[in-house]
């Protein structure tokens, strides 16, 4: 075994798109990963007040095929978030994970490309993804600056903002601010990570600071919190070197057609490899964007419709030129 083989990964997954992303990451992480010697969990929420109907991932075939994939399913429940907010799964489940056991979360939309036994992992100093756009916050052309909203938010829970600085950027440019997307987080407890990143965004959300009065926190709240925790526990932007996740180990491709679009020649092959065998592909076809994107082509024409050298800066650019040809899908 590798000195870095055996932390737990943990994706969340519930009934429909979810659940076949999830095939795919298992799939791939078993294909593509194979030193890997950990523990493979999916948290799954389970039925309640803070929900609608029932979240969790339906029919028998898949969760049979979950567990062939080597996946525990392990049931948590929402006391905070739930349907009005989603996004606070990857939040609640970390209690239900083992204690003191260093743990890996990803999105369920992430394929394993490369062997994750090989990034070097420090897990006594979180991070985060690094793959993301200034989405928040936005400021008002009189309202408070990107210094003046994240200080808020530092000062709150009594933590030292300077420190969190990256001084390489200018004033007010979003990137000198610790900001991370949460598509994948590590530390060497689960429930420690959990504990605070529960207490930020519960506070976050119930009594924000005078700052965040023209911000949104739907969808951002996890986003928010998230490097307030690294900072706190003693992470950064820097503890994991460059090229591993989101690089050459991952894929954190979003949405299908996003993938087809954008991401490297060995991304696309390793989605079809993990989709040919019958046992798989008997499942993930009933998920209309892969049936129709992976198994009728339709990602290829998606492919052939840009240069992966020459992309769009934005993001929004690629989701609207595939959605004016007719192709996008979720």
């Amino acid at each position: 075994m590798t000195p870095n083989a055996d932390f737990n990964i943990v994706i969340v997954a519930q009934s429909g798109r979810l659940q076949y992303e999830a095939i795919l990451f298992c799939a791939s992480l078993r294909e593509m990963s194979p030193l890997w010697q950990g523990r493979l969990f999916i948290a799954e929420p389970q039925p309640g007040p803070k929900w609608d109907g029932d979240p969790r991932i339906r029919g028998e075939e898949t969760r049979e095929l979950l567990l062939e994939l080597g996946a525990e399913i392990i049931p948590f429940q929402n006391r905070h978030f739930g349907q009005k907010y989603p996004y606070g799964n990857k939040i609640e489940m970390l209690s239900a994970l083992p204690e003191g056991e260093p743990f890996v979360f990803f999105d369920t939309d992430t394929l394993i490309t490369g062997e994750l036994s090989d990034v070097p992992f420090d897990f006594e100093r979180p991070s985060a993804s690094l793959r993301r756009e200034g989405t928040w916050p936005k400021p008002e052309l009189y309202g408070p600056g990107y210094a003046g909203i994240w200080k808020s938010l530092y000062d709150m829970f009594g933590l030292d903002f300077e420190s969190s600085l990256d001084l390489s950027e200018p004033d007010e440019f979003w990137r000198r601010y610790l900001y991370f997307n949460a598509g994948f987080f590590y530390y060497k407890c689960p429930h420690a990570f959990g504990a605070l990143f529960l207490e930020y965004a519960k506070a976050i959300r119930n009594d924000p600071p005078d700052t965040l009065v023209c911000q949104e926190l739907d969808p951002w709240l996890d986003q928010v919190a998230l490097p307030l925790v690294i900072h706190t526990l003693g992470g950064g932007r820097d503890t994991l070197p460059e090229g591993w996740l989101d690089g050459a180990t991952t894929c954190h491709y979003r949405l299908l057609p996003l993938l087809f679009a954008r991401e490297s020649d060995h991304v696309v092959e390793v989605l079809h490899h993990i989709c040919a065998p019958n046992r798989v592909k008997r499942v993930v076809k009933e998920y209309d964007p892969i049936k129709r994107m992976v198994y009728q082509g339709r990602g290829q024409k998606v492919r052939d419709m840009f240069d992966q050298d020459n992309l769009p800066r934005r993001e929004q650019a690629i989701r609207n030129q595939i959605k004016r040809n007719g192709f996008w899908m979720r």
